[in-house]
């Protein structure tokens, strides 16, 4: 069995920036851009120290005309700060926004057009906070921490570049008692973070899924009376989310611990500047730069101290983001031939299991021609609706093929597949809003006038004018429809598309006799010049069509056959 690519709760980190560089094509010009402006806002504050000293030197010389100069000077720094720091603020924010839009739309993109396996193999929450909550951390960190990122390492270096300048000396000193302290904390920080962050958010996506999960099945917990079992189980996520959170807390902790760095080196500046300036190696001014600067640098360092958790943070849920990317990238399907837009559907020696010891289906062969009406029909877990959703190419076969009009739909194009081959399921899904916003989410965008003209084809005008016209609202999720009518709307998107095979799940649930009357003229309607295929779940169905493949256990059920007509059904269980 060709099993889906499953995510990673906590991949790994290394090779998060590579990975992202190529979502970031057509940007980078403008991202560099961005950088080289915030670089220069950045130079131009650090330049206010230098600018302090000479004034202090101009002081103490009594030197107005040095004074007036380094006053001229210090206002031209912050006049070019403030224009590039809005500068490449706006083009940070851009350059940020168009990624994370890029991200969204692609994640959309993914998962829509992800295999169905994949889908199932997963739980809805996780997925929803992988694209929701943590795109939107991630989005965070783009438009807010970025920026401080590139400013706070611009400063550090242009700061020791201009302590080296004015003395070596009290540079070396600096560098002597910050370097080992900072590597220090940074190793550190390092050992207790660990795969803290990582689990965090594993942890914060598993509480996601649990209370999204127990959301949609409110109802069914509530007759059952398991609600106190599944808070029971909420509470379990939040505990460990609990333990997660007090691990990442503990390595912030260790943070802090850069003010003790600061007020040692600014100590030692001190002495060895004021000895140094008493032997008339060094001026006051330069005593006073390396002041305001070690002040600006370790405010810096504290910033970046500070970001250093938000960093590992969104390099967690950038690779998060990764993981599900690559896992849904799509498949290279060529176009080949062109695929006519009739043809037979023909099924050749399928095998399919959902678990690798657990076959569903073993070495199924149906032909079924264009125009054909066909009940597939057996007992309930007999692989009826497993052997529809291979042939609507939702599934792609562990053995054998599926062929329509001889192209296999494992290597179709996905357009083209859509638009041979449909399959409206017992539950349809809709989207809150009207019903002319749940008809046209088809291919081709259909307009009003289309939906209309469709409608009336299927007969189902006085059926839609009943509810209220297509302007209607459905409620949250078509709630305020039957299974029924929800199928009526799924058999207008199948009109829309003008399938050559359509395939039906037939609904389960009591029909009233209206409803039912509307979708069995629905049908008769839409099976013209088309392949028609039920899951047959009624007697009553596959007598009104004229040929039956029956499964058993995932078989072909040899006392039935392939071709089996009505008269072979009675009283057979459809397998409800």
């Amino acid at each position: 069995m060709a099993e889906p690519r499953m995510l990673i709760d906590e991949p790994s980190v290394k090779g998060t920036l590579r990975r992202l560089f190529p979502y970031m094509r057509g940007e980078r010009a403008r991202g560099v851009l961005a950088v080289v402006v915030s670089l220069v806002a950045t130079a131009a504050l650090v330049a206010i120290a230098p600018v302090i000293g000479t004034a202090t030197d101009a002081v103490l010389a009594g030197d107005r005309d040095g004074l007036l100069l380094a006053a001229a000077i210090g206002g031209g720094c912050v006049l070019v700060r403030l224009v590039a720091m809005w500068w490449g603020e706006i083009l940070l924010a851009t350059f940020a926004e168009r990624i994370v839009r890029r991200l969204r739309d692609l994640m959309v993109k993914r998962l829509a057009s992800a295999p169905l396996r994949f889908i199932e193999a997963h739980r809805g929450g996780d997925l929803l906070t992988r694209g929701t909550t943590e795109i939107s951390s991630f989005s965070q960190f783009l438009e807010v921490h970025l920026p401080m990122v590139v400013s706070t390492g611009g400063f550090l270096v242009f700061s020791f570049v201009v302590l080296l300048v004015y003395s070596w000396q009290l540079t070396l000193a600096v560098l002597v008692v910050f370097l080992p302290l900072s590597y220090w904390l940074t190793r550190a920080f390092d050992r207790a973070s660990g795969e803290a962050f990582s689990a965090e958010a594993a942890a914060k996506a598993d509480v996601g899924a649990t209370f999204a999960e127990g959301l949609e099945a409110r109802e069914t917990l509530r007759l059952a009376g398991a609600q106190p079992s599944w808070s029971a189980r909420y509470s379990r996520d939040l505990a460990r989310l609990l333990d997660r959170i007090r691990r990442t807390i503990r390595a912030l902790n260790l943070l802090p611990l850069v003010s003790a760095i600061e007020v040692l080196t600014t100590s030692v500046v001190l002495l060895l500047g004021g000895w140094l300036v008493s032997r008339d190696q060094v001026s006051p001014g330069t005593v006073v730069v390396f002041l305001v600067g070690l002040r600006s640098l370790f405010d810096s360092f504290a910033d970046a101290a500070g970001l250093v958790g938000d960093l590992q943070d969104s390099r967690v849920v950038a690779a998060r983001l990764l993981d599900l990317l690559e896992a849904t990238e799509e498949e290279d399907r060529p176009g080949g031939a062109e695929v006519p837009q009739r043809g037979p559907l023909t099924v050749d020696g399928v095998a399919y299991s959902y678990l690798s010891d657990r076959p569903v289906l073993h070495g199924v062969s149906v032909d079924i021609g264009p125009g054909d009406r066909v009940a597939l029909a057996g007992p309930t877990g007999s692989g009826k609706t497993t052997l529809a959703k291979l042939l609507a190419g939702l599934y792609t076969p562990d053995a054998g093929t599926v062929r329509f009009a001889g192209h296999d739909l494992a290597t179709m194009p996905r357009d083209v597949l859509r638009d041979r081959v449909v399959l409206v399921g017992q539950r349809v899904h809709l989207v809150s809003g009207s019903m002319l916003d749940n008809l046209v989410l088809v291919r081709g965008r259909p307009d009003r006038d289309r939906v209309t003209e469709v409608t009336a084809e299927l007969g189902l005008t006085s059926w839609v004018a009943s509810l209220g016209g297509l302007d209607v609202d459905l409620g949250t999720g078509g709630d305020r429809l039957s299974a029924g009518e929800q199928q009526l709307l799924g058999l207008i998107r199948a009109g829309l598309t003008d399938p050559a095979v359509l395939i039906l799940d037939e609904a389960t649930a009591n029909l009233d006799p209206e409803t039912a009357a509307y979708i069995e003229t629905a049908i008769e309607r839409l099976r013209d010049g088309r392949t028609l295929v039920v899951i047959a779940h009624r007697p009553a169905t596959i007598e009104r069509l004229p040929r039956v493949v029956r499964l058993r256990d995932g078989r072909l059920d040899p006392a039935v056959g392939v071709d089996a007509g009505p008269a072979l059904s009675a009283g057979a269980d459809p397998g409800r």
